[in-house]
């Protein structure tokens, strides 16, 4: 176990990360001494950060049992980034990944009315500014100012269909309501969104019934969240490991007989990947060729400008009103250890530990050491078996390499694609033209791909599939 971190007063339970003592002088948050960016003999960065989840305030009109980062209406906005800071930021970040997903998130991210401002400069930037919200706050004008500025879907917290649960789970009368109020408009609006549900054993038996919910309510994608012992869930316990392969075998199940109509993954419960790897090889999660993705292709920013590995792991890897982005994603000897250090306990012998890892949050949580093994996991692994691989030839974050030539325009459309999927829709498409005899690939070429899959989004393909935007 690594020695002991030191809580920083102040910051919502962060903890310093174990860095060369260089890195922290004077206050303790001295810049980073630069390692070198990894790139591959052919040029290819492995490690981008795809996904960041901002938490742009700690403010919060509700307070949830389970909230990782202690949000509620008590924070001030005295701390948190300004816009302009918030601009300076995404110009960094878009130097590190060009075309990257931003999590706009909170707390409330509803509650900054700087929202659409900051979303408007990072979609114009090349960004795909997503909103995660507990979506009691989604009126028809708001909705309309999202998505006017450009944001392309909204994340909405649902743990159970019945207000007794959800209301007292989220500390918030009437919130159930409001949220589905909520979904009613975004459907009406044509705006994407996503169904996340935190696990616990209040509403383990709603599962089957909440993807059903979401599938007929026209979500793109289900996200179940297993517990971590972070910020106020702290005080929560998480179902056994027992029970947790009880549930990732249900999930695999839902996630294939929902395919074509919604995805369905889980969230800090990377041992999915193990089942579905032995039983669903078709899986499109098996497209996920990283572990556990916790600082080598997704980050977190808080509110005053910490950067840490991922939402639930609070180990602060450097501070972005004192150092760059960039230099912080490549010299946090953290982050560096994280993509490519060797797991502990059951997780370093498992040979599933290039596709899963455990969740390193978790570990962190349980142990005090980002590497150690992931407790949650039932599964005891042999020792001796290889590693195993995915089987998957084109999978996330892969470099986007096109063979046969592109129409401006079908090129113009493919930078709407977020960039951790644009290597896997680019060798779909190519592959499709290849067997029909298409030597270049046009817009008319991607609606006959598009009509192709086996994909309904409930009747609505999500917005990097549609020809044109929703209607004003």
């Amino acid at each position: 176990m690594q020695r002991s971190l030191p809580v920083v007063p102040r910051q919502g339970g962060l903890v310093r990360a174990p860095e060369a003592p260089a890195v922290w002088q004077a206050e303790g948050w001295a810049r980073v001494q630069s390692a070198p960016t990894v790139v591959t003999e052919e040029g290819f960065r492995p490690h981008v950060p795809h996904v960041v989840a901002w938490n742009l305030t700690r403010r919060c009109n509700l307070s949830c049992a389970h909230c990782y980062i202690s949000a509620g209406s008590w924070e001030s906005v005295a701390d948190e980034l300004k816009t302009d800071e918030c601009f300076r930021i995404i110009d960094e970040m878009i130097a590190e990944s060009a075309a990257p997903m931003l999590i706009l998130s909170g707390g409330e991210p509803l509650l900054r009315q700087d929202l659409e401002e900051i979303a408007a400069y990072a979609t114009t930037a090349g960004a795909t500014a997503v909103v995660g919200t507990n979506g009691t706050r989604l009126t028809d004008s708001r909705i309309r100012s999202l998505r006017d500025a450009g944001v392309r879907g909204v994340a909405l917290s649902i743990d159970s269909l019945k207000p007794s649960y959800h209301d007292r789970f989220r500390h918030g009368h009437g919130a159930l309501d409001d949220t589905l109020a909520g979904v009613d408009r975004l459907r009406a609006a044509r705006l994407d969104f996503l169904v996340q549900t935190t696990l616990t054993r209040g509403n383990r038996t709603e599962l089957a019934q909440l993807v059903e919910w979401a599938a007929d309510a026209g979500a793109v994608s289900f996200n179940l969240y297993f517990l971590v012992a972070t910020g106020r869930g702290q005080s929560m316990s998480g179902l056994t490991p027992a029970e947790n392969e009880e549930v990732l075998r249900e999930l695999t199940k839902l996630q294939r007989a929902y395919r074509g109509v919604m995805m369905i993954r889980s969230k800090c419960q990377p041992q999915i990947m193990r089942h579905v790897y032995e039983d669903d090889p078709d899986s499109p999660l098996l497209n996920y060729r990283t572990r556990c993705p916790c600082g080598s292709q997704y980050c977190r920013i808080t509110p005053e400008g910490r950067v840490t590995p991922c939402p639930y792991m609070p180990v602060v890897v450097g501070d972005l009103r004192r150092q760059t982005f960039g230099e912080i994603w490549n010299g946090s000897a953290v982050l560096q250890r994280m993509r490519g250090g060797e797991l502990g306990g059951k997780c370093g012998r498992c040979e599933y530990r290039s596709i899963c890892g455990g969740c390193r949050a978790r570990a962190f949580a349980d142990s005090g050491d980002y590497m150690a093994e992931d407790t949650s996991c039932a599964y005891e692994p042999t020792g001796v078996a290889n590693p195993i691989e995915t089987k998957k030839s084109i999978t996330y974050g892969a470099r986007v390499e096109t063979k046969l030539e592109w129409s401006p325009e079908a090129a113009e459309r493919l930078e709407r694609i977020p960039g951790f999927v644009r290597g896997v829709v680019v060798g779909r498409i190519e592959n499709f033209a290849r067997e029909r005899g298409f030597s270049k690939i046009t817009p008319e070429v991607m609606s006959e791909v598009r009509a192709s899959m086996p994909v309904d989004f409930s009747k609505r393909l999500p917005f990097f599939a549609q020809n044109e935007d929703p209607p004003a």
